[in-house]
C-alpha cells in the first residue's frame, strides 16, 4: 500500500500516536485551564477553551512547518542539529516530569464571572500561542518523526500537527465532559499522577535515544 506523501510511514505514526496520547493524559496548565474552567463555568466553558487551545496548535503547527521547510531547504545539516537538539530537550522534559510531578490545581471557584463562548475560546487561544514552551516544544518534538532528507518533511510536519488535534481530542474531550470526576480522581490518587510522570519521561526519554542513535550511524 502506497501512502499519499503528506503521510509517514504507518510505523512512525504509530509511534507518534502513541506519544500523543500520553502527553494528553498528562495534567499540566492546559488541561488545568480546560477542567478548571468546566468546575467553574460548566462543561461549555470548559469546551470552548479547550477549542480555543487547539486552534493554537493549528497556529504553531503552520508556523512550525512553515519554519522548518525554510531550514530544511537552506541547512539540512542546520535542521539535523535541531532534530539533535529536541532529543536533548526531550529528555529535559522527562526528567522535570520525574523530578518535578504533575502541576494540577484547577480554578474551581463557583462565583467566578461567567462568560461567553467566545471569551472562552480568546483566553485558551491566547493562553496557548503566548506560551513559548509550547512553540518550542513543536519545534523539537515534531521532527523527531521525520527524516532530515525528506523532500516531504513539510507537508508531513503539517500532517503530524493536524494529527496531534485528532488524536488527543477523543482523550481530552471525555476528561473536561467528567471534569468533577477526573479532578477527584487525580487529586485522591497521586501514585496514578507519578504513574503518568513517569510513563511520560519514558516514552520521550526512549524518542531521544532513538534520534540520537540513529545520528550516530
Amino acid at each position: 500500500m502506497t501512502l499519499p506523501t503528506f503521510m509517514p510511514d504507518l510505523a512512525v505514526i504509530a509511534q507518534f500516536a502513541v506519544a500523543v496520547i500520553i502527553i494528553a493524559i498528562t495534567p499540566g496548565p492546559d488541561m488545568t485551564l480546560f477542567v478548571g474552567r468546566a468546575l467553574s463555568q460548566g462543561r461549555a466553558a470548559g469546551i470552548a477553551c479547550m477549542t480555543g487551545a487547539m486552534s493554537g496548535i493549528v497556529v504553531h503547527t503552520v508556523l512550525v512547518a512553515v519554519g522548518l521547510s525554510a531550514l530544511i531547504i537552506a541547512s539540512p545539516e542546520a535542521f539535523l542539529a535541531l532534530k539533535i537538539f529536541g532529543a536533548g530537550y526531550l529528555v529535559w522534559l522527562a526528567w522535570q516530569a520525574v523530578r518535578r510531578g504533575s502541576a494540577f490545581s484547577p480554578q474551581t471557584q463557583q462565583d467566578a464571572p461567567k462568560r461567553s463562548f467566545s471569551s472562552n475560546w480568546m483566553t485558551g487561544l491566547v493562553v496557548n500561542l503566548m506560551n513559548p514552551k509550547i512553540l518550542l516544544f513543536f519545534m523539537t518534538f515534531l521532527p523527531q518523526f521525520v527524516s532530515a532528507g525528506d523532500p516531504y518533511a513539510p507537508q508531513k510536519l503539517m500532517f503530524l500537527g493536524l494529527l496531534f488535534i485528532v488524536i488527543s481530542l477523543p482523550v481530552t474531550v471525555p476528561m473536561v465532559l467528567a471534569a468533577d470526576s477526573f479532578s477527584a480522581l487525580l487529586k485522591r490518587s497521586p501514585r496514578l499522577m507519578r504513574a503518568i510522570d513517569y510513563l511520560f519521561a519514558g516514552v520521550f526519554s526512549a524518542f531521544a535515544l532513538r534520534i540520537l542513535t540513529a545520528q550516530a550511524r
